[in-house]
């Protein structure tokens, strides 16, 4: 990958770039999938991020978890999650996301040093992500919570590259500059990639 392309990934529409990755280890938790469902997607986070060469965990001491992944058939069931606005701080998130006709809506926390503290997660899959294959579905949520994509990305092995480099130790947790991109595919290009 091109740094100009990899700067895209982590541009927003205002300009503005963030690339950021967990700066502690990742405690997941799923609801609302069957049990049949639950261990392809717990595999997908455990293997992506076995690739980045970074730590899953049982539990965070702060939050309990702090990988979030909701699954619904529609939207107005997330009525249903004690607490939604205080743990998003996102008024009316439901009805936001059914007038937007979203399928998917990600929110991620950040600790002082600006790495992800947590990433939310929410998953329409009554919509066009019914027919979806669960593992697929399954990295593709992994790859986009592990760094703070501007937009949507679709998994490639050049995503996972990208994905690998960025948890390089030597590089900061975040960074704001574009220059950043740079250094990640100074990274691909390399044998540590």
């Amino acid at each position: 990958m091109a740094p100009d392309q990899i700067a895209a990934l982590f541009t927003r529409e205002d300009g503005s770039f963030l690339c950021a990755r967990w700066g502690r280890p990742v405690a997941p938790v799923i609801f609302g999938l069957a049990d049949d469902s639950l261990e392809i997607f717990r595999g997908a986070i455990r293997a992506g991020f076995a690739h980045a060469r970074h730590p899953v965990a049982e539990a965070d001491p702060e939050m309990g978890s702090n990988l979030m992944l909701f699954f619904m058939r529609d939207w107005q069931e997330l009525a249903g999650v004690p607490d939604l606005d205080r743990l998003t701080g996102i008024p009316d998130l439901p009805s936001r996301l059914v007038a937007s006709d979203a399928d998917q809506y990600r929110l991620f926390r950040f600790d002082a040093d600006g790495g992800i503290r947590a990433c939310l997660s929410f998953t329409r899959i009554g919509g066009a992500l019914a027919t979806a294959h669960p593992a697929a579905l399954a990295e593709a949520l992994m790859m986009r919570s592990a760094l703070s994509f501007a937009a949507d990305v679709t998994p490639s092995q050049d995503l996972a590259d990208l994905i690998r480099a960025a948890y390089d130790p030597i590089l900061p947790v975040a960074a704001s500059d574009p220059a950043h991109a740079l250094r990640l595919a100074a990274r691909l290009a390399g044998p540590a990639a």
